[in-house]
């Protein structure tokens, strides 16, 4: 945690932990309380057996730190956790940033990536290094960037999180919302700020869609030329659009 002032929590995605808010934690702490934290099976925090919710340990760390109500600013799974929690605790929310969203119970009929062949192919055979790299080329580099188009410092940081997600993800087993989000959000009664990249892949950018059609009071930023964390590779463009949606 940092700074004072109205609570904020980051939810990171789920390539990441929370190291992936770095470029967010000290310039928000300016004006807001800021909290931020590794889900289970991610960075710091071991995975649990058996079956867990993510939107759950949210509303138990909030108890845990005396906040009844805050923002979320959620990246990917981090923005599925931040907008289900928000339905299932909607009194505890003031508003909502989705990053790169991905929606419960939001069904995408577009084509695949062009790895995802090889991806199933490296998670059958076991090969947890090229599956890695395989995910970094869909999500961090997109399907219009070479690798060596990208910061290596950001690639490296990038791969080096989802080493931890991906040694983890078959440990314990999240379970969904009984009523997912897709089929919910006129439930929705604070403001949203969506933002994506405009190279992000057509999966992100359909629910970014979905959201910017069905949310009663919604804002949308498409942050061009980025991909699935527009947050870490334009921190102070990132950081001006959340301050002042929050601030406002």
């Amino acid at each position: 945690m940092a700074g004072i002032g109205p609570p904020v929590v980051l939810l990171h995605a789920g390539i990441a932990d929370s190291r992936m808010w770095e470029g967010q934690f000290a310039p928000l702490s300016k004006w807001f309380r800021v909290i931020r934290y590794d889900m289970r099976g991610y960075g710091r925090t071991p995975p649990v057996e058996g079956p867990f919710s993510h939107r759950d340990d949210l509303a138990a760390l909030l108890g845990h730190l005396g906040i009844e109500r805050a923002s979320l600013v959620g990246c990917s799974m981090g923005s599925k956790t931040a907008l289900d929690f928000a339905l299932r605790y909607p009194e505890r929310v003031e508003r909502l940033v989705l990053t790169s969203p991905a929606v419960s119970g939001f069904a995408f009929d577009g084509p695949p990536p062009p790895q995802a062949a090889e991806l199933d192919a490296a998670e059958e055979a076991g090969d947890v290094q090229r599956v890695n790299e395989l995910e970094m080329q869909i999500w961090i580099d997109g399907a219009y960037r070479a690798p060596e188009d990208i910061d290596p410092a950001l690639r490296a940081l990038a791969a080096d999180m989802n080493a931890i997600a991906l040694a983890n993800e078959a440990i314990g087993e999240e379970q969904p919302p009984a009523a997912p989000a897709a089929g919910r959000t006129g439930e929705v009664e604070l403001p949203v700020l969506v933002i994506h990249g405009g190279l992000d892949q057509p999966r992100t950018i359909a629910a970014a869609d979905f959201l910017a059609d069905k949310l009663p009071e919604v804002q949308r930023v498409v942050m061009s030329g980025l991909t699935h964390l527009p947050n870490m590779e334009r921190p102070e463009a990132f950081n001006q659009l959340v301050a002042e949606f929050l601030r406002g």
